[in-house]
């Protein structure tokens, strides 16, 4: 078996991959696996570290607009999909897979042009533009949220699978006693785990300041708060500032970065975090309710509406980046305290709507389209 992986730019479409290319070697005997990004992508540096061969592409992603630089990449991009079929015709592939980003784009319809199988995984509620382009040529769509459908409509029903997103298999193996261990978290309160992702996020950490002030030494709860390496100084010195000392707080403990989420996650009974797609299928597969607070800047404002998606199910409560205030977060976070029923209910939910073997769903539908 011989697979073709694309996927870069952000962390949320090469760690899938590396996740599905994992999972795709263990079912094959034999298997090759290339990955094909630009030398500009986080892909470049992430990629050969995971022990993957690497090939690189000249391409650039389309601006929202009509520009010069948008005609400027269109010439470059008939330049990367040639380059591309010549990367195809030496590798040989079985399938071509895609998680997202620009640099799919010349990959896949490389290989569609070619007559190799092709997948494309579409992570969020709102498809990227590559992969709306890209829906007309695959084979197959592996959908991460069933309502990303509504987007595919003039795809054959074949051609689509809701699969979920893929995690990395130590989120599910991780277990909580050895995440509280290893954190310093108390096994008889309730545990708040606060991220912003890997660079944290200013309008949650503010907000955050004032969460510490209304629950600091409170017996029920503690909060695990990932500030981002950035903010991290100007947190523990606002916290000073407001009469807060962390040691002797007993329920407040700030990190700048975790290198060890999957413990995190094991240890949480309730978490505020961003709405990437990755973030959440890691929350669903472990069935942790969440205070969603989504990113405003992401395309497309899919970040709301993968919240959204999860807070239709029960397993998610919503708050808008420019409506976030530290009252309302302290109110959200009490009402949940108050109404451990509710908690208890949301959790169910968002365990319905996690899918742990979604990188192993989408490595058998690659093996399923390898030709004779």
């Amino acid at each position: 078996m011989r697979i073709i992986i694309s996927g870069g730019g952000t962390g949320g479409h090469i760690y899938p991959a590396i996740t599905i290319a994992r999972e795709v070697a263990k079912l094959a005997d034999n298997c090759e696996i290339l990955f094909v990004g630009t030398k500009h992508g986080l892909e470049a540096d992430i990629i050969p570290k995971e022990g993957f061969p690497f090939a690189t592409i000249e391409v650039r992603g389309l601006e929202r607009r009509l520009s010069w630089q948008n005609v400027r990449t269109l010439f470059t991009t008939v330049g990367s999909v040639w380059n591309s079929a010549q990367i195809i015709k030496k590798f040989r592939p079985d399938v071509v897979i895609g998680t997202g980003g620009y640099v799919c784009g010349p990959v896949l319809l490389a290989a569609s042009l070619l007559k190799i199988p092709t997948i494309i995984q579409e992570q969020n509620v709102i498809p990227g533009i590559t992969n709306k382009i890209l829906s007309r040529f695959v084979d197959k769509i592996a959908l991460g949220y069933q309502d990303a459908a509504a987007y595919f409509t003039k795809c054959r029903p074949e051609q689509i699978v809701v699969t979920g997103n893929p995690i990395r298999p130590e989120v599910m193996s991780a277990k909580r006693e050895e995440g509280l261990t290893e954190l310093g978290l108390a096994p008889d309160k309730l545990t708040v785990l606060v991220v912003g992702g890997s660079r944290g996020a200013r309008s949650i950490n503010k907000a955050m300041s004032g969460v510490y002030n209304h629950f600091s030494g409170n017996s029920q709860i503690q909060i695990l708060h990932v500030t981002g390496q950035s903010e991290y100084n100007s947190m523990v010195g606002n916290s000073k500032q407001s009469g807060i000392e962390l040691s002797s707080a007993g329920n407040i403990i700030i990190k700048p970065y975790l290198y060890n989420m999957p413990l995190a996650l094991a240890a949480a009974d309730l978490a505020i975090f961003r709405a990437g797609a990755v973030g959440l299928a890691e929350l669903t597969a472990r069935g942790i309710p969440a205070i969603l607070i989504p990113y405003p800047y992401a395309a497309e404002n899919h970040q709301e509406f993968n919240a959204r998606a999860l807070e239709k199910q029960g397993a998610a409560v919503v708050i808008i980046d420019k409506e976030l205030t530290d009252s309302k977060l302290i109110d959200t976070i009490k009402q949940l305290l108050d109404n451990p029923e509710v908690l208890s209910s949301m959790a169910k939910k968002s365990k319905e709507l996690g899918c742990p073997q979604a990188a192993e769903t989408i490595a058998r539908l690659a093996l399923s389209l390898k030709k004779p």
